[in-house]
Protein backbone atom coordinates (compact mmCIF):
# COMPACT_ATOMS: atom_id res chain seq x y z
CA UNK A 1 0.00 0.00 0.00
CA UNK A 2 0.85 3.45 -0.80
CA UNK A 3 2.73 5.65 2.29
CA UNK A 4 0.14 8.03 4.09
CA UNK A 5 1.24 10.66 2.86
CA UNK A 6 0.67 9.99 -0.60
CA UNK A 7 -2.90 8.55 0.08
CA UNK A 8 -3.88 11.68 2.20
CA UNK A 9 -2.68 14.13 -1.03
CA UNK A 10 -5.09 11.97 -2.72
CA UNK A 11 -7.92 12.16 -0.53
CA UNK A 12 -7.27 16.13 -0.54
CA UNK A 13 -7.54 15.87 -4.21
CA UNK A 14 -10.80 14.45 -3.93
CA UNK A 15 -12.28 17.17 -2.71
CA UNK A 16 -10.35 19.84 -4.83
CA UNK A 17 -11.61 18.25 -7.91
CA UNK A 18 -15.19 18.07 -6.92
CA UNK A 19 -14.61 22.15 -6.62
CA UNK A 20 -12.73 22.85 -9.85
CA UNK A 21 -15.20 20.77 -11.87
CA UNK A 22 -18.29 22.43 -9.85
CA UNK A 23 -19.32 18.57 -8.46
CA UNK A 24 -19.31 20.19 -5.22
CA UNK A 25 -22.13 22.44 -5.77
CA UNK A 26 -23.96 20.57 -7.92
CA UNK A 27 -24.14 18.27 -5.01
CA UNK A 28 -25.31 20.68 -2.51
CA UNK A 29 -28.18 21.50 -4.64
CA UNK A 30 -28.65 17.86 -4.98
CA UNK A 31 -28.67 17.12 -1.03
CA UNK A 32 -28.97 20.38 0.78
CA UNK A 33 -26.88 19.62 3.87
CA UNK A 34 -27.70 21.84 7.41
CA UNK A 35 -25.89 24.85 6.39
CA UNK A 36 -23.38 24.79 8.58
CA UNK A 37 -22.33 21.52 6.84
CA UNK A 38 -22.30 23.53 3.92
CA UNK A 39 -19.91 26.10 5.44
CA UNK A 40 -17.33 23.28 6.13
CA UNK A 41 -17.02 21.81 2.89
CA UNK A 42 -16.95 25.05 1.27
CA UNK A 43 -14.21 26.36 3.16
CA UNK A 44 -12.32 22.84 3.24
CA UNK A 45 -12.61 22.13 -0.60
CA UNK A 46 -12.98 25.98 -2.94
CA UNK A 47 -9.70 27.14 -1.59
CA UNK A 48 -8.13 23.86 -3.08
CA UNK A 49 -9.73 23.72 -6.56
CA UNK A 50 -6.86 24.82 -8.37
CA UNK A 51 -5.06 21.16 -7.39
CA UNK A 52 -8.35 19.70 -8.28
CA UNK A 53 -8.51 17.67 -11.92
CA UNK A 54 -9.73 19.46 -14.55
CA UNK A 55 -11.89 16.24 -15.91
CA UNK A 56 -13.58 16.82 -19.47
CA UNK A 57 -15.27 19.71 -19.96
CA UNK A 58 -18.00 17.85 -21.83
CA UNK A 59 -19.45 15.91 -19.25
CA UNK A 60 -21.83 17.31 -16.33
CA UNK A 61 -19.76 18.17 -13.31
CA UNK A 62 -20.56 15.26 -10.93
CA UNK A 63 -20.01 12.43 -13.55
CA UNK A 64 -16.77 14.63 -14.93
CA UNK A 65 -15.42 14.67 -11.32
CA UNK A 66 -15.89 10.79 -10.88
CA UNK A 67 -14.35 10.17 -14.54
CA UNK A 68 -11.15 12.50 -13.73
CA UNK A 69 -10.60 10.57 -10.53
CA UNK A 70 -10.23 6.90 -11.86
CA UNK A 71 -11.69 3.62 -12.34
CA UNK A 72 -13.20 2.72 -9.13
CA UNK A 73 -14.82 5.98 -8.30
CA UNK A 74 -16.63 5.28 -11.52
CA UNK A 75 -17.94 2.11 -10.18
CA UNK A 76 -19.47 4.12 -7.32
CA UNK A 77 -20.88 6.70 -9.75
CA UNK A 78 -22.27 3.58 -11.58
CA UNK A 79 -24.21 2.65 -8.26
CA UNK A 80 -25.62 6.39 -7.84
CA UNK A 81 -26.86 6.39 -11.49
CA UNK A 82 -29.45 3.46 -10.55
CA UNK A 83 -30.84 5.36 -7.29
CA UNK A 84 -33.00 8.54 -8.03
CA UNK A 85 -34.68 8.08 -5.01
CA UNK A 86 -31.14 9.01 -3.40
CA UNK A 87 -29.78 11.17 -5.65
CA UNK A 88 -32.82 12.92 -7.54
CA UNK A 89 -33.73 11.70 -11.05
CA UNK A 90 -31.80 14.68 -12.45
CA UNK A 91 -28.71 13.60 -11.17
CA UNK A 92 -29.36 9.73 -11.63
CA UNK A 93 -29.72 10.94 -15.16
CA UNK A 94 -26.54 12.92 -15.37
CA UNK A 95 -24.37 9.55 -13.71
CA UNK A 96 -25.68 7.18 -16.40
CA UNK A 97 -23.02 8.32 -18.90
CA UNK A 98 -20.60 6.89 -16.01
CA UNK A 99 -21.87 3.27 -17.18
CA UNK A 100 -21.17 2.94 -20.83
CA UNK A 101 -20.36 6.28 -22.47
CA UNK A 102 -16.85 7.55 -21.15
CA UNK A 103 -14.44 8.30 -23.73
CA UNK A 104 -12.71 6.03 -25.33
CA UNK A 105 -9.22 5.06 -25.75
CA UNK A 106 -7.56 4.48 -29.54
CA UNK A 107 -8.94 1.58 -31.72
CA UNK A 108 -4.92 1.18 -32.13
CA UNK A 109 -4.18 0.95 -28.85
CA UNK A 110 -6.68 -1.93 -28.67
CA UNK A 111 -5.98 -3.68 -31.76
CA UNK A 112 -2.07 -3.73 -30.20
CA UNK A 113 -3.81 -5.06 -27.23
CA UNK A 114 -5.80 -7.76 -29.00
CA UNK A 115 -2.35 -9.10 -31.08
CA UNK A 116 0.13 -9.22 -27.78
CA UNK A 117 -2.69 -10.97 -26.28
CA UNK A 118 -3.91 -13.36 -29.04
CA UNK A 119 -0.69 -13.69 -31.18
CA UNK A 120 -2.06 -12.80 -34.07
CA UNK A 121 -2.68 -9.97 -36.70
CA UNK A 122 -6.17 -8.38 -35.70
CA UNK A 123 -6.59 -9.01 -39.36
CA UNK A 124 -6.16 -12.94 -39.58
CA UNK A 125 -8.99 -12.98 -36.57
CA UNK A 126 -11.75 -10.44 -37.58
CA UNK A 127 -12.60 -9.88 -40.99
CA UNK A 128 -13.94 -6.22 -39.92
CA UNK A 129 -13.18 -4.48 -36.17
CA UNK A 130 -15.10 -1.64 -35.95
CA UNK A 131 -14.39 1.44 -33.64
CA UNK A 132 -15.94 1.23 -30.56
CA UNK A 133 -19.52 1.61 -29.40
CA UNK A 134 -19.45 1.09 -25.35
CA UNK A 135 -16.84 2.49 -23.26
CA UNK A 136 -16.71 2.05 -19.57
CA UNK A 137 -14.32 2.69 -16.81
CA UNK A 138 -12.48 -0.40 -17.26
CA UNK A 139 -12.85 -1.81 -20.82
CA UNK A 140 -14.32 -0.91 -23.82
CA UNK A 141 -16.26 -2.84 -26.64
CA UNK A 142 -15.87 -3.13 -30.65
CA UNK A 143 -18.06 -4.44 -32.99
CA UNK A 144 -16.36 -7.03 -35.48
CA UNK A 145 -16.74 -10.37 -37.23
CA UNK A 146 -15.14 -13.13 -37.02
CA UNK A 147 -13.51 -14.25 -40.17
CA UNK A 148 -13.56 -17.97 -39.49
CA UNK A 149 -17.37 -17.80 -39.49
CA UNK A 150 -18.39 -14.39 -40.50
CA UNK A 151 -20.50 -13.95 -37.76
CA UNK A 152 -20.76 -11.03 -35.67
CA UNK A 153 -19.15 -10.79 -32.20
CA UNK A 154 -18.55 -8.59 -29.49
CA UNK A 155 -14.78 -7.99 -28.87
CA UNK A 156 -14.32 -6.41 -25.32
CA UNK A 157 -10.50 -5.04 -25.27
CA UNK A 158 -8.94 -3.67 -21.19
CA UNK A 159 -8.22 -0.23 -21.09
CA UNK A 160 -4.11 0.21 -20.87
CA UNK A 161 -2.57 1.12 -17.70
CA UNK A 162 -6.04 0.33 -16.10
CA UNK A 163 -4.44 -1.91 -13.59
CA UNK A 164 -2.12 0.25 -12.14
CA UNK A 165 -4.43 3.68 -12.29
CA UNK A 166 -7.76 1.25 -9.87
CA UNK A 167 -4.16 0.08 -7.66
CA UNK A 168 -3.76 3.85 -7.04
CA UNK A 169 -7.45 4.30 -6.37
CA UNK A 170 -8.32 1.15 -3.42
CA UNK A 171 -4.58 2.08 -1.91
CA UNK A 172 -6.72 5.12 -1.06
CA UNK A 173 -9.56 3.84 0.16
CA UNK A 174 -7.59 1.40 2.11
CA UNK A 175 -6.65 4.12 3.86
CA UNK A 176 -9.84 5.60 4.75
CA UNK A 177 -10.38 2.11 6.44
CA UNK A 178 -7.52 2.16 8.35
CA UNK A 179 -8.16 5.89 9.45
CA UNK A 180 -11.56 5.29 10.59
CA UNK A 181 -10.24 1.96 12.32
CA UNK A 182 -7.76 3.73 14.50
CA UNK A 183 -9.37 7.33 14.85
CA UNK A 184 -13.11 5.76 15.01
CA UNK A 185 -13.01 2.34 17.26
CA UNK A 186 -16.89 2.00 16.82
CA UNK A 187 -16.26 1.53 13.33
CA UNK A 188 -14.64 -1.75 13.93
CA UNK A 189 -17.76 -3.43 13.93
CA UNK A 190 -18.49 -3.01 9.89
CA UNK A 191 -15.27 -4.26 9.21
CA UNK A 192 -14.18 -1.24 7.08
CA UNK A 193 -10.78 -2.78 5.78
CA UNK A 194 -12.72 -6.01 5.10
CA UNK A 195 -15.26 -4.46 2.95
CA UNK A 196 -12.45 -2.77 1.05
CA UNK A 197 -10.67 -6.24 0.51
CA UNK A 198 -13.79 -7.83 -0.60
CA UNK A 199 -14.01 -4.52 -2.95
CA UNK A 200 -10.86 -4.62 -4.53
CA UNK A 201 -11.13 -8.29 -5.01
CA UNK A 202 -14.04 -8.42 -6.97
CA UNK A 203 -13.01 -5.18 -9.01
CA UNK A 204 -9.45 -6.45 -9.61
CA UNK A 205 -11.44 -10.01 -10.61
CA UNK A 206 -12.95 -7.65 -13.89
CA UNK A 207 -9.06 -7.32 -15.57
CA UNK A 208 -8.90 -10.59 -16.22
CA UNK A 209 -11.13 -11.15 -19.06
CA UNK A 210 -10.60 -15.13 -18.87
CA UNK A 211 -12.13 -15.00 -15.37
CA UNK A 212 -15.13 -12.97 -16.85
CA UNK A 213 -15.32 -15.41 -19.38
CA UNK A 214 -15.49 -18.16 -17.36
CA UNK A 215 -18.79 -16.22 -15.30
CA UNK A 216 -20.18 -15.90 -18.61
CA UNK A 217 -20.20 -19.24 -19.47
CA UNK A 218 -21.16 -20.88 -15.88
CA UNK A 219 -24.09 -17.98 -16.06
CA UNK A 220 -25.41 -19.20 -19.39
CA UNK A 221 -25.59 -22.93 -18.47
CA UNK A 222 -27.64 -22.12 -15.24
CA UNK A 223 -29.88 -19.65 -17.52
CA UNK A 224 -30.27 -21.81 -20.51
CA UNK A 225 -33.46 -22.81 -19.82
CA UNK A 226 -34.99 -19.11 -19.57
CA UNK A 227 -37.04 -17.89 -22.75
CA UNK A 228 -36.69 -14.79 -20.92
CA UNK A 229 -33.21 -14.12 -20.28
CA UNK A 230 -29.88 -14.70 -22.85
CA UNK A 231 -26.69 -14.63 -21.84
CA UNK A 232 -24.03 -14.38 -24.85
CA UNK A 233 -21.97 -17.53 -25.75
CA UNK A 234 -18.10 -16.86 -25.61
CA UNK A 235 -15.92 -17.60 -28.03
CA UNK A 236 -12.77 -19.08 -26.19
CA UNK A 237 -10.22 -19.71 -28.82
CA UNK A 238 -10.19 -15.52 -29.14
CA UNK A 239 -9.81 -14.61 -26.04
CA UNK A 240 -6.96 -14.49 -23.56
CA UNK A 241 -6.46 -12.30 -20.05
CA UNK A 242 -7.10 -8.71 -21.63
CA UNK A 243 -9.10 -9.67 -24.64
CA UNK A 244 -12.78 -11.47 -24.76
CA UNK A 245 -14.55 -11.99 -27.72
CA UNK A 246 -18.63 -13.04 -27.45
CA UNK A 247 -21.77 -13.34 -29.92
CA UNK A 248 -23.41 -10.48 -30.69
CA UNK A 249 -26.59 -9.81 -29.20
CA UNK A 250 -29.62 -7.35 -30.62
CA UNK A 251 -31.81 -5.27 -28.74
CA UNK A 252 -32.69 -1.96 -26.79
CA UNK A 253 -30.38 0.09 -24.49
CA UNK A 254 -32.77 -0.80 -20.59
CA UNK A 255 -32.31 2.47 -19.81
CA UNK A 256 -34.06 3.65 -23.10
CA UNK A 257 -37.55 3.82 -21.98
CA UNK A 258 -38.93 5.19 -25.46
CA UNK A 259 -36.80 2.12 -27.41
CA UNK A 260 -38.97 -0.01 -25.48
CA UNK A 261 -42.03 1.93 -25.33
CA UNK A 262 -41.24 1.75 -29.39
CA UNK A 263 -40.53 -2.11 -29.69
CA UNK A 264 -44.20 -2.47 -28.08
CA UNK A 265 -42.41 -4.01 -24.54
CA UNK A 266 -44.62 -3.69 -20.80
CA UNK A 267 -41.84 -1.99 -18.94
CA UNK A 268 -44.19 -3.19 -16.16
CA UNK A 269 -44.08 -6.04 -16.56
CA UNK A 270 -39.87 -5.84 -17.42
CA UNK A 271 -39.39 -4.24 -13.98
CA UNK A 272 -41.10 -7.05 -12.34
CA UNK A 273 -39.03 -9.61 -14.47
CA UNK A 274 -36.25 -7.49 -13.57
CA UNK A 275 -36.83 -8.18 -9.85
CA UNK A 276 -37.70 -12.10 -9.93
CA UNK A 277 -34.84 -12.60 -12.55
CA UNK A 278 -32.31 -11.82 -9.88
CA UNK A 279 -33.76 -13.75 -6.79
CA UNK A 280 -34.46 -16.28 -8.95
CA UNK A 281 -30.58 -16.48 -9.74
CA UNK A 282 -29.79 -15.51 -6.50
CA UNK A 283 -31.72 -18.08 -4.11
CA UNK A 284 -31.58 -20.96 -6.89
CA UNK A 285 -28.47 -20.89 -8.27
CA UNK A 286 -26.13 -18.97 -5.79
CA UNK A 287 -24.26 -17.56 -8.48
CA UNK A 288 -25.86 -14.05 -9.81
CA UNK A 289 -25.24 -10.78 -11.77
CA UNK A 290 -24.10 -8.33 -9.64
CA UNK A 291 -23.62 -5.45 -11.72
CA UNK A 292 -26.97 -5.18 -13.39
CA UNK A 293 -27.31 -1.20 -14.66
CA UNK A 294 -28.53 -0.39 -17.56
CA UNK A 295 -25.57 -0.35 -19.56
CA UNK A 296 -24.96 -3.66 -18.67
CA UNK A 297 -28.30 -4.80 -20.33
CA UNK A 298 -30.19 -5.54 -23.37
CA UNK A 299 -34.16 -6.20 -24.20
CA UNK A 300 -34.80 -8.05 -26.85
CA UNK A 301 -38.48 -7.75 -28.85
CA UNK A 302 -40.31 -10.01 -27.06
CA UNK A 303 -39.36 -8.99 -23.44
CA UNK A 304 -36.19 -10.91 -22.53
CA UNK A 305 -33.38 -9.28 -21.19
CA UNK A 306 -29.94 -9.87 -22.04
CA UNK A 307 -27.26 -9.54 -19.59
CA UNK A 308 -23.92 -7.94 -21.39
CA UNK A 309 -20.79 -7.46 -18.97
CA UNK A 310 -19.90 -10.47 -16.26
CA UNK A 311 -17.35 -8.39 -14.98
CA UNK A 312 -18.84 -8.38 -11.05
CA UNK A 313 -20.63 -12.24 -10.17
CA UNK A 314 -21.82 -12.81 -6.71
CA UNK A 315 -21.42 -15.96 -5.09
CA UNK A 316 -23.63 -17.52 -2.09
CA UNK A 317 -23.50 -20.75 -0.22
CA UNK A 318 -26.38 -22.80 0.44
CA UNK A 319 -26.78 -21.65 4.21
CA UNK A 320 -26.80 -18.35 3.47
CA UNK A 321 -28.97 -18.38 0.81
CA UNK A 322 -31.14 -19.78 3.21
CA UNK A 323 -30.73 -17.60 5.87
CA UNK A 324 -31.26 -14.87 3.50
CA UNK A 325 -34.47 -16.33 2.14
CA UNK A 326 -36.17 -16.54 5.23
CA UNK A 327 -35.24 -13.27 6.62
CA UNK A 328 -36.81 -11.67 3.09
CA UNK A 329 -39.78 -14.52 3.60
CA UNK A 330 -39.68 -12.94 7.08
CA UNK A 331 -40.50 -9.31 6.28
CA UNK A 332 -42.85 -10.24 3.73
CA UNK A 333 -45.17 -12.31 6.11
CA UNK A 334 -44.24 -9.67 8.70
CA UNK A 335 -42.78 -12.87 10.68
CA UNK A 336 -40.21 -10.05 12.84
CA UNK A 337 -39.63 -12.91 15.23
CA UNK A 338 -38.46 -15.35 12.78
CA UNK A 339 -36.26 -12.51 11.30
CA UNK A 340 -34.80 -11.81 14.47
CA UNK A 341 -34.05 -15.92 15.35
CA UNK A 342 -32.80 -16.22 11.60
CA UNK A 343 -30.05 -13.26 12.22
CA UNK A 344 -29.25 -15.06 16.07
CA UNK A 345 -29.16 -18.35 14.19
CA UNK A 346 -26.45 -17.42 11.44
CA UNK A 347 -24.48 -15.22 14.14
CA UNK A 348 -25.34 -11.65 12.23
CA UNK A 349 -26.15 -10.96 15.93
CA UNK A 350 -24.42 -11.59 19.40
CA UNK A 351 -26.11 -14.27 21.38
CA UNK A 352 -25.90 -12.40 24.28
CA UNK A 353 -28.42 -9.65 23.31
CA UNK A 354 -32.25 -10.32 23.53
CA UNK A 355 -34.01 -12.03 20.74
CA UNK A 356 -37.51 -10.40 21.48
CA UNK A 357 -36.08 -6.74 21.60
CA UNK A 358 -34.28 -7.17 18.41
CA UNK A 359 -37.67 -8.49 17.03
CA UNK A 360 -39.17 -5.50 18.31
CA UNK A 361 -36.70 -3.30 16.72
CA UNK A 362 -36.67 -4.95 13.26
CA UNK A 363 -40.69 -4.45 13.82
CA UNK A 364 -39.71 -0.88 13.80
CA UNK A 365 -38.34 -1.35 10.56
CA UNK A 366 -40.74 -2.99 8.40
CA UNK A 367 -43.93 -1.68 9.82
CA UNK A 368 -43.80 1.89 8.44
CA UNK A 369 -42.38 0.08 5.08
CA UNK A 370 -45.47 -1.74 4.24
CA UNK A 371 -47.66 1.60 5.29
CA UNK A 372 -46.42 3.38 2.13
CA UNK A 373 -47.58 4.36 -0.76
CA UNK A 374 -45.79 1.71 -3.51
CA UNK A 375 -44.54 3.84 -5.20
CA UNK A 376 -42.46 4.17 -1.81
CA UNK A 377 -41.80 1.19 -0.72
CA UNK A 378 -38.39 0.23 -1.30
CA UNK A 379 -35.87 -2.34 -0.36
CA UNK A 380 -33.01 0.15 -0.17
CA UNK A 381 -35.00 2.26 2.42
CA UNK A 382 -35.42 -0.99 4.10
CA UNK A 383 -31.66 -1.67 4.19
CA UNK A 384 -30.74 1.41 5.08
CA UNK A 385 -33.21 1.27 8.31
CA UNK A 386 -31.85 -2.30 8.99
CA UNK A 387 -28.58 -1.23 9.22
CA UNK A 388 -29.30 1.39 11.70
CA UNK A 389 -30.83 -1.01 14.15
CA UNK A 390 -28.23 -3.74 13.55
CA UNK A 391 -25.43 -0.96 14.81
CA UNK A 392 -27.41 -1.09 18.06
CA UNK A 393 -27.49 -4.59 18.58
CA UNK A 394 -24.03 -5.03 17.66
CA UNK A 395 -24.12 -6.51 14.34
CA UNK A 396 -20.99 -7.24 12.44
CA UNK A 397 -20.76 -6.36 8.81
CA UNK A 398 -21.24 -9.31 6.42
CA UNK A 399 -18.82 -9.28 3.85
CA UNK A 400 -20.29 -12.39 1.68
CA UNK A 401 -23.87 -10.49 1.56
CA UNK A 402 -22.23 -7.03 0.44
CA UNK A 403 -22.79 -7.49 -3.44
CA UNK A 404 -25.77 -9.51 -2.32
CA UNK A 405 -27.72 -6.52 -0.97
CA UNK A 406 -25.91 -3.86 -3.53
CA UNK A 407 -27.01 -5.47 -6.15
CA UNK A 408 -30.57 -5.52 -4.99
CA UNK A 409 -30.47 -2.04 -4.38
CA UNK A 410 -29.15 -2.06 -7.82
CA UNK A 411 -32.27 -3.94 -9.49
CA UNK A 412 -34.46 -2.16 -7.71
CA UNK A 413 -33.23 0.94 -8.69
CA UNK A 414 -33.80 -0.41 -12.49
CA UNK A 415 -36.67 -1.40 -11.68
CA UNK A 416 -38.15 1.97 -11.08
CA UNK A 417 -36.53 3.35 -13.56
CA UNK A 418 -38.87 1.40 -15.63
CA UNK A 419 -41.95 1.50 -13.39
CA UNK A 420 -42.12 4.32 -10.65
CA UNK A 421 -44.53 2.29 -9.13
CA UNK A 422 -42.95 -1.52 -9.19
CA UNK A 423 -43.69 -2.98 -6.09
CA UNK A 424 -40.02 -5.09 -5.09
CA UNK A 425 -42.06 -6.84 -2.60
CA UNK A 426 -44.98 -8.14 -4.85
CA UNK A 427 -42.52 -9.05 -7.16
CA UNK A 428 -40.45 -10.53 -4.72
CA UNK A 429 -43.23 -12.54 -2.77
CA UNK A 430 -43.75 -15.67 -5.53
CA UNK A 431 -39.89 -16.32 -6.26
CA UNK A 432 -39.53 -16.51 -2.34
CA UNK A 433 -42.37 -18.67 -1.33
CA UNK A 434 -41.34 -21.05 -4.36
CA UNK A 435 -37.89 -21.77 -2.82
CA UNK A 436 -38.76 -21.74 1.12
CA UNK A 437 -41.83 -24.18 -0.45
CA UNK A 438 -38.22 -26.44 -2.26
CA UNK A 439 -36.18 -25.95 -0.12
CA UNK A 440 -37.47 -25.90 3.76
CA UNK A 441 -40.07 -28.47 3.11
CA UNK A 442 -40.37 -32.12 4.18
CA UNK A 443 -38.93 -33.16 1.00
CA UNK A 444 -35.83 -30.46 1.36
CA UNK A 445 -35.26 -32.14 4.40
CA UNK A 446 -35.27 -35.33 3.20
CA UNK A 447 -33.00 -34.37 0.61
CA UNK A 448 -30.20 -33.19 2.70
CA UNK A 449 -30.49 -36.32 5.02
CA UNK A 450 -30.21 -38.53 1.69
CA UNK A 451 -26.88 -36.10 1.12
CA UNK A 452 -25.40 -36.50 4.26
CA UNK A 453 -25.77 -40.21 4.04
CA UNK A 454 -24.06 -40.15 0.65
CA UNK A 455 -21.15 -37.81 2.15
CA UNK A 456 -20.85 -40.30 5.42
CA UNK A 457 -20.73 -43.29 3.46
CA UNK A 458 -17.74 -41.90 1.62
CA UNK A 459 -15.78 -41.72 4.44
CA UNK A 460 -16.97 -44.80 6.01
CA UNK A 461 -13.48 -46.69 5.56
CA UNK A 462 -12.13 -43.47 7.88
CA UNK A 463 -14.92 -43.52 10.66
CA UNK A 464 -13.16 -46.07 12.65
CA UNK A 465 -9.64 -44.04 13.11
CA UNK A 466 -11.11 -40.92 13.03
CA UNK A 467 -13.43 -42.41 16.45
CA UNK A 468 -10.08 -44.16 17.50
CA UNK A 469 -8.07 -40.40 17.74
CA UNK A 470 -11.33 -38.70 19.28
CA UNK A 471 -10.98 -41.32 22.16
CA UNK A 472 -7.54 -41.17 22.64
CA UNK A 473 -7.79 -37.21 22.61
CA UNK A 474 -10.64 -37.59 25.22
CA UNK A 475 -8.87 -40.09 27.42
CA UNK A 476 -5.57 -37.61 27.75
CA UNK A 477 -8.21 -34.42 27.83
CA UNK A 478 -9.38 -36.17 31.62
CA UNK A 479 -5.89 -37.54 32.53
CA UNK A 480 -7.44 -41.00 32.82
CA UNK A 481 -5.17 -43.97 32.14
CA UNK A 482 -6.27 -44.80 28.57
CA UNK A 483 -8.00 -47.92 27.66
CA UNK A 484 -6.47 -50.94 25.87
CA UNK A 485 -6.00 -50.43 22.46
CA UNK A 486 -7.74 -53.62 21.42
CA UNK A 487 -11.14 -51.77 23.91
CA UNK A 488 -10.38 -48.46 21.60
CA UNK A 489 -10.55 -49.91 18.59
CA UNK A 490 -13.82 -51.82 19.43
CA UNK A 491 -15.73 -48.84 20.90
CA UNK A 492 -14.87 -46.97 17.85
CA UNK A 493 -15.74 -49.20 15.30
CA UNK A 494 -18.53 -49.48 17.07
CA UNK A 495 -19.48 -45.50 16.82
CA UNK A 496 -18.81 -45.42 13.28
CA UNK A 497 -20.61 -48.50 12.38
CA UNK A 498 -23.79 -47.93 14.37
CA UNK A 499 -23.38 -44.06 13.00
CA UNK A 500 -22.78 -45.56 9.04
CA UNK A 501 -26.00 -47.90 10.17
CA UNK A 502 -28.32 -45.64 11.22
CA UNK A 503 -27.92 -43.41 9.05
CA UNK A 504 -28.29 -45.90 6.39
CA UNK A 505 -31.36 -47.01 8.46
CA UNK A 506 -32.92 -43.70 7.58
CA UNK A 507 -32.37 -43.38 4.29
CA UNK A 508 -33.93 -46.32 3.40
CA UNK A 509 -36.70 -45.33 5.45
CA UNK A 510 -37.30 -42.60 3.83
CA UNK A 511 -36.67 -43.81 0.64
CA UNK A 512 -39.67 -46.01 1.29
CA UNK A 513 -41.89 -43.78 2.01
CA UNK A 514 -41.16 -41.69 -1.40
CA UNK A 515 -39.77 -38.42 0.46
CA UNK A 516 -36.25 -39.32 -1.80
CA UNK A 517 -35.53 -40.27 -5.11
Amino acid sequence: MANPLSNLVRLVRVGATFARTGALRRMLEAFDPPPYARVALRLVTVPLAPFGLKGDPEMAPVPRAIDALGPAYVKFGQILSTRPDVVGRDLARELRVLQDKLAPFSVEAARETIEQELGRPVDEIYADFEPPIAAASIAQVHPAVERATGRKVAVKVLRPGVERRFKTDVDAFYFIAHTLELLIPSTRRLRPTAVVDHFAGVVAAEMDLRLEAASASEFRDNTRDDPLFQVPQILWDISARRVMTMEWVDGAPMGDNAALDAMGVSRTRLAERMIQTFLRHALQDGFFHADMHQGNLKVRGDGAIMALDFGIMGRIDPLTRRYYAEILYGFLDRNYRRIAEVHFEAGYVPADQDVDTFAQALRSIGEPIFGQDVSRISMGRLLAHLFEVTERFGMRTQTQLILLQRTMVVVEGVARSLDPQANIWTAAKPVVEVWIRDNLGPKAIARDIRDAAIVLARYAPRLPGIAEKFVIAADQDRTVKPAPAEARSRLAAAVASGAAGGLAAAGAALWAFGLIG
